[in-house]
């Protein structure tokens, strides 16, 4: 799964590939900053952690599940 972050005044965007599905980011996300937490942490497929902290936080899109196609086209 693809996830972008947009942080507030940074010019640059946070992007990664992560094992988790959409539904998993998005409640990780939801029980941060329902909390009051102040970080949201997420793991990439190759187990970096990227800690965000929710103040900074512009916005989240999750790429869509794509099933990678094996072989040619016609």
């Amino acid at each position: 799964m693809e996830i972008k972050i947009g942080l507030r005044n940074l010019a640059r965007e946070l992007s990664f590939e992560s094992e988790q599905n959409g539904q998993e980011i998005e409640q990780t996300v939801a029980n941060a900053i329902e909390s009051g937490s102040k970080l949201i942490k997420l793991v990439d497929n190759k187990g970096k952690l990227f800690i965000i902290p929710v103040e900074a936080l512009g916005y989240i899109e999750v790429g869509a599940e794509e099933v990678r196609r094996v072989g040619f086209i016609a």
